[in-house]
């Protein structure tokens, strides 16, 4: 399990790429939570957003799920960087307050029953409107939005 990530905003792939070694920093614009899988995060969320249900999706509907690529492909010391979807940035931009409320539910019951205690104590509602400003701001400016994580 992925101890820090970071969602970010960058220009483009290369830049993103750069802040594999030490992480974006304050140099980008960022939504920061703890002890969460940023890839199947990220599935979860596109999946949420092509077939709208406030249900947990079944584990192998999941794991099936067209899950983010690498922009730089992953060593052997835990750090990854993923970029998120275009269609999932445009989505998360154009969330309704009431969406993002129904799809933090359904992400919060998934991992109660996958971690059970040792679950984020991170408020999910508020990391997923975060990367939803951060959504926004990409898809004005025309960047990326991507995960960093240790």
């Amino acid at each position: 399990m992925a101890h820090d990530i970071v969602f970010f905003l960058a220009p483009d792939d290369k830049t993103a790429a750069a802040t594999r070694l030490r992480g974006p920093g304050a140099a980008f614009e960022s939504v920061t939570c703890r002890f969460v899988e940023p890839d199947s995060a990220i599935a979860e969320w596109d999946m949420y957003f092509e077939e709208p249900s406030a249900q947990v999706p079944p584990v192998e509907r999941l794991l099936g799920w067209t899950w983010p690529e690498w922009v730089t492909a992953p060593l052997n010391d835990g750090v990854e960087v993923f970029a998120l979807p275009e269609r999932l940035t445009r989505a998360l931009a154009g969330a309704s307050p009431a969406e993002l409320e129904e799809l933090a539910g359904r992400w919060t019951a998934r991992l109660r029953s996958e971690d059970g205690d040792d679950m984020t104590d991170d408020d999910l509602l508020e990391v997923l409107r975060g990367v939803a400003r951060l959504a926004e701001s990409a898809v004005d400016t025309g960047g990326g939005l991507y995960s960093w994580s240790f």
